[in-house]
């Protein structure tokens, strides 16, 4: 069962689990749960629209069975990039997903969160509740796991909470699969989507998606978003002149705008271009505009594509996407890396065989 399903990324890492040599078990999806329309859609056009329920989790009582809940509460509250306000009625969604846990009593459950979440006061509470209410009879641990470990070629961290009904097996520690050495880089995911794709193109496919008696735009293959932006006169000046790894720091004074020429110092990282031999830096929902951080090419004078995004999560070239460029860029920034989440399925999924 997934909750804050998002466009999938949990999903498909957990049925992926499958495909590793040693893991015999095999997960089947009873039940997701999203809210937001376009993700929603993606959702769907990946995995069928039978076991989704694209409603407010507050309102949704249609609750199966299930050996397995995981999900992503909404993380914009607990963030360290973002406002981090104590008082954001998305931190408290993680209680919907504990009345979840307490009508269906899984053997293990896993919340996804940014790593800020286990410094927050939600974290406090949510461990309070343990050996009592709906986590009675359960043991939970937290850790934070760094994509980057799993063959994503990009710096994620985020923290991972299990939670284990005392009469199952206990989980061993979810251990890298990739040495630090052997990460995969951005130049690596971006040749093999050149190879696959060639040159990025001016304009979106035109497709429409019809979901729930509506229309949106989609469905799209990832390698069907490797598009580019148009991008103003000045902002094209500034990419130009930023070397290889550089950032708003290597501009000339004329082309500093006038809060960069105020402050130098503060986040660096805007208008960086990404740096083709390492991870890329953590992939946001705005990782179209420049000026939101380290998302420009590492050589072309352009912001990375959708695609580009998409494959440094670890998303394969055929997965779909619907909605607008900005509400697929949102799906892409707010999702659980497939590679990620595929550790954390083959981990659970080796305790049933």
């Amino acid at each position: 069962m997934d909750l804050f399903a998002g466009c999938g990324g949990l999903t498909r890492g957990f049925l992926d689990s499958a495909l590793l040599p040693d893991v015999r078990a095999r997960f089947k999806v009873l039940a997701s749960v999203e809210h937001d329309r376009a993700a929603a859609a993606s959702y769907a056009a990946n995995f069928g629209r039978d076991h989704l329920f694209h409603v407010d989790i507050r309102e949704w009582d249609d609750i199966p069975s299930a050996d397995v809940v995981i999900g992503g509460p909404p993380c914009q509250g607990f963030s360290d990039l973002g406002l981090r306000d104590p008082d954001d009625p998305r931190n408290t969604l993680w209680r919907e997903y504990l009345r979840t846990l307490a009508r269906v009593r899984p053997d293990y459950f896993v919340i996804e969160n940014v790593a800020a979440f286990l410094r927050s006061p939600e974290w406090d509470l949510l461990q309070g509740q343990v050996g009592r209410g709906p986590l009675r009879q359960y043991e939970v641990s937290a850790t934070v796991l760094d994509a980057a470990d799993f063959g994503v070629a990009q710096r994620r961290r985020r923290a991972v909470v299990i939670g284990r009904r005392l009469s199952v097996p206990p989980l061993p520690r979810i251990e890298p699969t990739v040495p630090k050495a052997l990460r995969a880089t951005v130049g690596e995911v971006f040749d093999k989507l050149e190879q696959c794709v060639g040159a990025p193109v001016a304009e979106m496919p035109q497709a429409m998606f019809e979901f729930e008696g509506r229309e949106l735009p989609g469905a799209f293959k990832t390698s069907q978003l490797h598009v580019t932006r148009e991008v103003q006169s000045i902002t094209r000046r500034r990419i130009e002149a930023i070397p290889p790894g550089g950032s708003r720091k290597d501009l000339p004074h004329d082309l500093l705008a006038p809060c960069w020429q105020r402050h130098t110092s503060g986040q660096m990282d805007v208008m960086g271009r990404l740096r083709r031999d390492r991870p890329s830096v953590t992939i946001r929902t705005e990782f179209f505009k420049p000026e939101k951080g380290r998302f420009l090419h590492p050589e072309a004078h352009r912001p990375i594509t959708a695609a580009e995004a998409a494959v440094l999560q670890s998303f394969p070239l055929d997965y779909q996407w619907c909605g607008t460029r900005a509400q697929i860029a949102r799906q892409i920034g707010n999702a659980v890396p497939p590679l990620l989440a595929r550790a954390i399925g083959s981990t659970i999924a080796r305790q049933y065989g």
